[in-house]
């Protein structure tokens, strides 16, 4: 096959073993379907097919008046219908600007929406798009490809001078055989927290906050009885609550492999946190920091356990991180400890540019 939108060519002849090798005007490639016009004419119009395949055993249990819920068909559109049209957008992304293109896509989706917000087979696109909740296809598909291009770290109009968070590549992870096996306990109060609270030379307590647009991280760090430490770390208003749990989790390990000390127990009231740190398949660079962090100390004969504490239970080392906390993400002025953009960030600029292209 021979690609190219523009330039005239004679049909070249291909001869392997006195047979004729004839020229294919298509091919299909992990799911996608190349002509050699690149027009992606065929590729759309085969995931059409397959859509309204989908709608067509749907329209079956599914009546203006009786059937399937809305929200049971919204399921089956979400989960089903939008991947099969926007798998591989970022690749065809642009040949959705062409009316026929348009034209197929908005015969799959008006089916579906009609469904959705149960009207009559003679309401307009738009009036059931509107109805439904849901976005034209058209705008999806751009959408997809922005996200895409944004994710590889190309530069794009969302981002701006912004760096986006980027997961740490496989082949970076250590040697499976070098991996620390971590867990970490729940003490879901006080008396439990106290059976393990005296067993460390040092207790670390860890807390991220969003207030106010704003957010921040600290450490404060015990010895028996009293706080010997502390830090607030900064990060700027478009970085979110976990990522600020997960640069403290992973300050606090820093703070272990630094210390002189011997036994650490660092407290976090984040549950969702903690699991990323302990799960060896994470790839969120500050947990493979952590998971980095906490493998170093095992290997200077450092004991550091993780526990998960309730938050605001009264725990006067959690009470004084999450004030620590607040207080950074308030009054801190100094560049940010932590920057990167976290895709959620990104995925909520690419929608409210989506709709405002549709409000347009």
């Amino acid at each position: 096959m021979v690609i190219t939108r523009r330039l005239k060519y004679d049909t070249p002849r291909l001869i392997m073993g006195g047979i004729d090798i004839g020229m294919s005007k298509e091919v299909k490639i992990l799911g996608l379907t190349i002509d050699a016009g690149l027009t992606f004419n065929s590729h759309v119009t085969g995931a059409c097919k397959k859509a309204i395949a989908i709608y067509k055993r749907l329209a079956r249990s599914a009546r203006v008046s009786w059937g399937l819920h809305p929200e049971v068909v919204r399921s089956i559109y979400t989960a089903a219908v939008e991947p099969i049209v926007l798998y591989a957008a970022s690749v065809w992304a642009p040949a959705v600007d062409k009316l026929g293109i348009k034209k197929q896509l908005n015969v799959v989706q008006r089916s579906f929406a009609q469904k959705l917000c149960r009207a009559h087979r003679t309401v307009s696109l738009h009036s059931a798009l509107l109805l439904a909740g849901i976005l034209p296809l058209d705008l999806r598909v751009r959408e997809a490809a922005s996200l895409y291009e944004a994710k590889r770290g190309a530069p794009h109009p969302v981002l701006g001078d912004r760096e986006i968070e980027k997961m740490t590549r496989a082949v970076d992870f250590p040697h499976p055989a070098e991996q620390q096996t971590l867990e970490f306990n729940s003490l879901v109060d006080e008396e439990q927290y106290n059976k393990h609270a005296s067993n460390y030379d040092v207790r670390i307590f860890t807390d991220g906050s969003k207030i106010e647009g704003k957010v921040g991280a600290a450490l404060s760090l015990w010895d028996s009885a009293t706080e010997y430490t502390s830090k607030k770390l900064v990060l700027p208003s478009y970085c979110t609550v976990y990522q600020a749990e997960l640069l403290a989790l992973q300050r606090a390990a820093g703070e272990a492999l630094s210390s002189e000390k011997t036994t650490f127990g660092i407290f976090s009231d984040s549950m969702s946190a903690l699991q990323t740190v302990i799960n060896p398949a994470s790839p969120h660079p500050l947990a493979v920091e952590a998971r980095n962090a906490l493998r170093h100390c095992a290997m200077q004969n450092k004991s550091v356990c993780l526990f998960w504490i309730k938050a605001h239970a009264g725990l006067e080392g959690n009470e004084r991180a999450d004030c620590l906390a607040k207080e950074a993400a308030l009054r801190s002025k100094r560049r940010p400890d932590y920057d990167r953009c976290p895709v959620s960030f990104v995925k909520w600029r690419i929608r409210m540019d989506t709709v405002s292209e549709w409000d347009a």
